[in-house]
């Protein structure tokens, strides 16, 4: 799909080697196409038996740090990195199972994720209190970083976030709301250390089809699209994905049934797409999907009594459409922080 916006029913297809030309970066791609890993743009942290990559840039602070939606990957923030890198610090990362990281400890619940984000950022150096930037999936995941690690947040911009009960396509024409289908499950205490169950169950063979890039994706350079063609087919993705999916809504659950206003005390910004773009192909009518997603990104923005809500044109992968308004709304937090003001 070219605009991912069903965020938790996304499922990848699988591209492999497309010819892609764009200048002279036709060898580029066809390498990463054919299984080789392009180098990784920053490090690979050890955490207890596997690695984490992480990519920072930039001085300054207080440092940003980015948590990627579901399927999306660091580099997939080059062009909002590279804005930020000019006017403070900025770390991208690749969750476990997803690019350069290795797979991690199971289950892949938003704590298992917290920690595994803190400790690399310790391991590397970097020093908090953070601004936390969570698109779509991760935009709940930095939530609960916040709630976890108080004294480590020091902002937070949440870019057209997923939210409680927000309703998403389940297949044949049917939706559900974020959080209906949890379980009442305790989310298991995170850990670093590895264990043989948590090695990703072996994957059938690839496809060896070649469908196109992804338009949505020229918007980056060359080597960045070279990069999606080989992180999109590793194996180990779905596996991650799908642990992350299903502990996921035990916390929407757990967030659903409290009220969660002004349960973060940091300076908040909360972008939103000025249109949902829904249609009439789902069981609920699109008015009422827009109105409902409508009031869940305004639930967002009263997180914090130190909030804004900005609407966006565009689609839900701002990171890539809309760099300038990303950067802008990271950078208006950057300075509330510093000053110790509003946003």
């Amino acid at each position: 799909m070219s605009e991912r916006t069903a965020c938790f029913s996304f499922r990848r297809t699988n591209v492999t080697c497309a010819v892609v030309r764009f200048g002279f970066v036709v060898l580029a791609i066809a390498v990463a196409c054919w299984g080789e890993a392009p180098a990784p743009p920053g490090k690979l942290v050890e955490l207890g038996g596997h690695r984490l990559h992480v990519n920072c840039s930039g001085k300054g602070s207080p440092t940003v740090v980015v948590e990627n939606g579901l399927g999306d990957f660091s580099f997939d923030w080059v062009l909002v990195q590279s804005r930020v890198s000019r006017f403070t610090r900025i770390c991208t990362y690749d969750r476990a199972g997803y690019a350069w990281s290795d797979p991690g400890p199971k289950p892949r619940t938003f704590a298992q994720l917290n920690l595994e984000l803190r400790d690399a950022l310790a391991k590397l150096g970097e020093h908090g209190p953070y601004v936390l930037v969570g698109h779509s999936y991760g935009g709940p995941v930095v939530r609960n970083f916040g709630l976890t690690y108080p004294h480590e947040t020091a902002g937070m911009v949440l870019v057209d976030s997923a939210f409680e009960g927000q309703r998403v396509p389940i297949g044949g024409g049917k939706t559900m709301r974020l959080g209906d289908d949890a379980k009442g499950l305790t989310p298991p205490a995170p850990r670093e250390d590895m264990k043989a169950s948590d090695m990703p169950e072996a994957s059938a063979a690839q496809s060896q089809d070649a469908p196109s890039l992804d338009p949505l994706y020229k918007a980056l350079p060359a080597a960045e699209q070279a990069m999606q063609l080989w992180a999109q087919s590793l194996p180990v993705l779905e596996d991650a994905e799908n642990s992350q999916r299903q502990w996921s809504v035990e916390y929407f659950a757990k967030w659903l049934a409290a009220p969660q206003a002004g349960s973060l005390g940091v300076p908040l910004i909360v972008l939103t797409r000025a249109e949902g773009g829904f249609g009439n192909n789902l069981d609920i009518p699109a008015a009422q999907l827009e109105k409902e997603r409508l009031e869940g990104q305004a639930m967002l923005a009263r997180l914090s009594r130190n909030s804004r809500q900005i609407m966006v044109r565009g689609g839900h992968n701002m990171e890539l459409e809309s760099p300038d308004e990303v950067s802008a709304a990271i950078r208006e937090v950057v300075e509330a922080v510093r000053r110790h003001g509003k946003v």
